[in-house]
Parts: C-alpha cells; sequence; structure tokens
C-alpha cells in the first residue's frame, strides 16, 4: 500500500498550483500594503473611493463568477463526452472575460477624464496598480481560455479553468476591499 501526499492529491497540473499560489501571494501583498498605507490616511481613502463605479465593479463581480462556473461547466461536459457544449462554454467565458475588460476599461477611462490618475492620492496608487495587474491576469486568462477551447484536452481545460479560478478568486479579494471597506 502506498501513501499519498497532500501535493499528489490535488487536482489539475502541480506547476499551476505553484503559479497559482505565488500569484495570490502579490496580489495579497498588495492588498496588505494597501490596509498599512489606508490607516495613514482614513478620511483620504475614503474620500478617494467615492470616486469608484461601485455598480460597474459589482456587475464584474457577477460577470467574473458566471465564466468561473462556465469554466467548471466546460471540464465537466468535457469528460461527459459533450465537447461541442464544452467548447462553447470556453468560448463564452472568454467573452464574458472581455466584458469584464470592457467594463474596467470604462471605468479607467471615466477616472482619466476626471483628472484621476495614480499621483492623485495614495489610494489611486494601489487601485490603478492592483486593478490594473488584474485586468493582465483577465486578458492572460481570456487567451488561456480561448487556447484550451482550441486545444480541448480535459487536462488542458482543467489547467485554463484552474488559472480562470484564480483570476476570479483574485477579484473576489479586491472588490470588497477596494470598492467598498470603508
Amino acid at each position: 500500500m502506498t501513501e499519498t501526499s497532500l501535493i499528489d492529491e490535488l487536482p489539475g497540473e502541480l506547476l499551476m498550483w505553484v503559479l497559482i499560489i505565488s500569484e495570490l501571494l502579490v496580489f495579497g501583498a498588495g492588498l496588505l500594503a494597501f490596509m498599512g498605507v489606508r490607516l495613514t490616511d482614513p478620511a483620504g481613502f475614503a474620500e478617494a473611493q467615492l470616486h469608484l463605479y461601485r455598480t460597474g465593479a459589482a456587475l464584474n463581480t457577477v460577470v467574473l463568477v458566471t465564466s468561473g462556473y462556465l469554466a467548471a461547466q466546460a471540464l465537466h461536459w468535457r469528460r461527459t463526452a459533450r465537447r461541442g457544449l464544452a467548447r462553447l462554454a470556453l468560448i463564452a467565458a472568454a467573452a464574458l472575460g472581455v466584458v469584464f475588460l470592457v467594463i474596467k476599461s470604462a471605468e479607467y477611462a471615466g477616472k482619466a477624464a476626471q483628472g484621476i490618475t495614480f499621483e492623485t492620492h495614495p489610494f489611486f496608487l494601489f487601485y490603478y496598480l492592483l486593478t490594473g495587474f488584474h485586468a493582465a491576469h483577465v486578458l492572460a486568462g481570456v487567451g488561456i481560455l480561448l487556447l484550451v477551447a482550441w486545444r480541448d484536452d480535459p487536462n488542458n481545460i482543467e489547467a485554463g479553468a484552474q488559472f480562470w479560478h484564480m483570476v476570479d478568486l483574485v477579484w473576489i479579494m479586491l472588490f470588497p476591499v477596494i470598492y467598498l471597506l470603508g
């Protein structure tokens, strides 16, 4: 009888887990720095936060969670021999990623129109760094989802869904801290 370790029982690829954990640590450090600096100027951070588009951010939360569901369903459908449906789900998940980026771009354009830059206040430095870095991950995730829709081996879909769920998780951490924390 052989014993299996916790690492052996992880679903998906080990290197994808290494990437996910390292990305979560980077975003976690950024959020900790954000909250630490916030302690030095809570009134300024609260005032700056009023300039955010909370409705768009909430909509983006629904968009990403829905796309994550579709990515998970794609894996299920591919494993149950519904290849066409799996591919459609991956393409739809990627399309929702694009919707997220369009909403985020509109938010950035609104800030630019108001003259709000990363130099306006430390809040906005963190806002642009954290949400921009996340948007870069969304863009990468869209590419990954489309790639695994094309090369739709179940292992590929699983790895792509792992990455996409990390993108979801990061947004679930960013949204309340940046947009809602008063």
